[in-house]
């Protein structure tokens, strides 16, 4: 029996299956060009290491749960010149996640909110963090009926553990009920502890009535905007841009 057959079975017990798919090229490139048994491991073993960060990557982006799938490389930054372009470029570094610092993204709609705090939470996948998108709407939904099968804690704890989470179109619905209480739970177990990036189309100053209780929203804004970059994004909707221009791009 050939040594290779013997390793074929290793290979799957040990599921090495990078170092499995490439074994007979990199074998064959060895005997080509005179690989040393270092070099020739060592490619093997990159080989290996390539597809499970790729595979941790794909398992990242589908827990997630983007909307759509942005990237920073598919924004038009031209049709917008107003856009912060540089701060945004130094926030998608993801560098605020290590300290826990926040990203409000503020203004009209259309603008590309959305799409930003997507492309945003996109390389925040792609630099191994844990990140969870999801609209203002669907959260508060989700903890609401969380309180009615006895799965509050739980619900909440998903919302809170995330290394990013993304909070979509916040304020684009009054906060009835529990609501505000919930927001102001998430907000606070987060608090210099994991990042959040929320986006809306109401002004900061917009905010505080949204908690009808002037205590709560105190507490809950003071904490997000403790550690936080806000940016406010005016200009023309993507979906609806000046006349005879047709933008790259679209966004929320």
């Amino acid at each position: 029996m050939h040594p290779t057959d013997e390793l074929i079975p290793i290979l799957k017990k040990l599921r090495m299956s990078g170092v499995l798919s490439t074994l007979e090229l990199r074998t064959r490139q060895a005997a080509d060009d005179g690989l040393s048994h270092t070099e020739f491991l060592l490619r093997l073993m990159t080989d290996e290491v390539e597809r499970r960060e790729a595979k941790q990557l794909d398992m990242r982006l589908r827990r997630a749960s983007f909307d759509h799938a942005k990237s920073l490389e598919d924004f038009d930054f031209t049709f917008n010149p107003k856009i912060p372009k540089t701060k945004i470029l130094d926030l998608a570094t993801c560098a605020f996640i290590s300290r826990h610092e926040n990203i409000c993204l503020v203004g009209q709609a259309g603008v590309g909110k959305s799409h930003l705090a997507q492309a945003i939470g996109h390389r925040a996948c792609v630099a191994g963090h844990e990140v969870l998108y999801v609209s203002a709407h669907e959260m508060l939904t989700q903890l609401r009926a969380a309180r009615a099968d006895a799965s509050y804690d739980r619900k909440l704890l998903r919302f809170s553990s995330a290394d990013l989470l993304v909070i979509d179109d916040l304020g684009l619905r009054p906060l009835t009920g529990e609501e505000p209480i919930d927001l102001y739970e998430v907000i606070r177990r987060r608090y210099e502890r994991a990042s959040t990036i929320i986006t809306s189309n109401r002004a900061l100053a917009e905010w505080p009535p949204l908690f009808k209780d002037e205590l709560l929203a105190s507490a809950a804004i003071d904490r997000l905007l403790h550690h936080a970059h806000v940016v406010e994004i005016t200009g023309h909707s993507y979906r609806n841009p000046p006349r005879g221009r047709d933008p790259k791009a679209r966004a929320a």
